[in-house]
């Protein structure tokens, strides 16, 4: 199986199984000389851990980061690591795997899932959860994620879920105080309330439902990004969609700018204060032409509703019989929630590795 590495210069390789012993990552490419604590990667990696409500799967994991290589300790400060420039390998061991919940379940395909491709396509599929196919293999993404934030100075990524099936936030009650406040990552208390009870009538309904979520890059330099087929937007579109379960991907206005008039969609500029230019709204996300332009890097994303529910689905086994499926275990009712972070991590990796490409055509960084 290939294609386990995403980025350019600043690159990612992810390795492990849902129920296997462990998984983890290697970044290539870090620059030397970045300072960084095992509790910082720890922290975001914390905010993707299972089993911290009702709303997520129960499956209890810690998630302990190991940092194995790529690192020396820096003698003036404890607890601080400094890049040396090497691959950084990262470690996380799995902890409450339990296999025989989809012992019933082998040799049939679960309506929503990957197991009639990957089976199509290898002739064997990991029937523990998914292997690969898992959302558990984000867990390293979230880790390299935390390296990536350090690359470019001065930018900050943050997600916040914003729509929960029909029910989406008041933008103008954003709030990103409110984010860590609820168990949704929602910028809205007003909507978190409401998600609660909704949530709540799907979980006992034996169901799940989707998401959307948004993630904001602020202090992205100008110039990240090249024309043609080097596109930040396109690379960030990738990453995102690379998350399980995504099924769309949206830059600034996205699809609501086929709604819009030219006059309204274009963002207009002015001079502003200390001469610099300024843009008077935000429809494209941050991102002209490929290249960022200075504004915010905003991007949303849409999670399908989790696929392994506990209501009978009409489905076949690998002989062909036809059979009603059931998937039996831990679930989230909305991944949505647990892939906030994870969005947050495919567009700091993103950023950074167009940072670098940037450092190393123009010079500049």
């Amino acid at each position: 199986m290939s294609y386990n590495t995403f980025g350019h210069l600043f690159r990612v390789t992810t390795w492990g199984e849902s129920h296997g012993p462990g998984l983890g990552c290697i970044v290539d490419g870090c620059p030397p000389g970045i300072k960084f604590t095992v509790a910082e990667i720890q922290s975001y990696l914390d905010k993707r851990k299972p089993g911290q409500s009702r709303h997520t799967t129960q499956r209890k994991e810690s998630d302990a980061v190991q940092v194995l290589s790529g690192v020396m300790p820096d003698e003036s400060q404890a607890e601080v690591l400094i890049t040396t420039g090497t691959p950084i390998s990262m470690l996380i061991w799995n902890e409450d795997q339990r296999s025989k919940d989809y012992s019933e379940i082998k040799d049939r395909y679960r309506p929503g899932h990957a197991d009639y491709t990957y089976d199509v396509k290898y002739g064997l599929r990991d029937f523990r959860g998914g292997g690969r196919s898992s959302a558990r293999e984000t867990a390293a993404r979230v880790a390299a994620g935390a390296i990536a934030r350090k690359v470019v100075p001065g930018v900050i990524v943050r997600g916040a879920m914003i729509q929960m099936g029909i029910h989406a936030i008041d933008r103008s009650r954003w709030d990103w105080d409110q984010v860590h406040q609820n168990d949704y990552f929602c910028p809205d208390q007003q909507t978190a309330q409401l998600w609660a009870d909704y949530l709540e009538e799907i979980r006992l309904n034996k169901n799940s439902i989707g998401a959307v979520i948004e993630i904001v890059a602020d202090g992205v330099p100008a110039g990240l990004g090249a024309p043609i087929y080097g596109k930040l937007d396109q690379d960030i579109a990738a990453g995102l969609m690379s998350i399980n379960a995504v099924k769309g991907v949206e830059i600034g206005a996205g699809f609501a700018a086929a709604a819009l008039l030219g006059s309204e969609n274009a963002d207009q500029m002015r001079m502003g204060p200390g001469g610099q230019l300024q843009f008077l709204s935000n429809h494209a996300g941050g991102i002209l032409g490929g290249i960022s332009s200075g504004q915010p890097v905003v991007a949303r994303f849409a999670v399908k509703p989790t696929s392994s529910i506990l209501t009978a689905r009409q489905s076949v086994t690998a002989s062909g019989q036809e059979v009603d499926v059931i998937t039996k275990g831990r679930h989230d009712p909305c991944v949505g929630i647990r892939a906030v972070p994870i969005g947050e991590a495919m567009v700091a990796c993103a950023i950074a590795d167009h940072y670098l490409l940037h450092r190393g055509q123009t010079g500049k960084g």
